[in-house]
């Protein structure tokens, strides 16, 4: 075997450990339970390889508001579902519902939202399943 031979195969898998290495697992979320926020949304990450929500909720009790991550999917999924880069907008008032990260931190997975007009985006909302995410069942 010659040394090109050998160092062909081993370009290729260090060019692909990059890709590889950018997805993560869904086990960090509680797929067996569903958390309802209510809120003002304060910033929608348009952005690969996930878009995020950035949502302000009331805290326990009537406490201080809350902010919460939520992690979406890749904005090419998100398009074929019927979501646009504007689909929401800092100010918006919407009810979303996510999974939430098993740690207890305020961030989860999400499942959808209904917006002000009262149109709901999610992807559970067309199959009932997430896209191209995981289940724990």
């Amino acid at each position: 075997m010659t040394m090109r031979n050998l160092l062909f195969p081993a370009a290729i898998m260090l060019l692909a450990a990059p890709a590889a290495e950018a997805h993560h697992s869904f086990a960090m979320f509680d797929q067996t339970k569903v958390v309802s926020l209510t809120g003002t949304i304060v910033e929608f990450q348009w952005t690969n390889p996930h878009a995020w929500i950035e949502i302000l909720a009331p805290g326990p009790e009537g406490g201080a508001p809350v902010r919460w991550g939520i992690e979406l999917n890749s904005p090419n999924n998100l398009t074929r579902q019927g979501w646009k880069r504007s689909s929401l907008k800092p100010g918006d008032k919407v009810t979303l519902t996510m999974n939430p990260l098993r740690s207890g931190k305020k961030g989860g997975l999400f499942n959808q939202v209904t917006l002000p007009d009262g149109k709901v985006l999610g992807e559970k909302a067309i199959t009932g399943k997430p896209i191209n995410v995981p289940t724990a069942n």
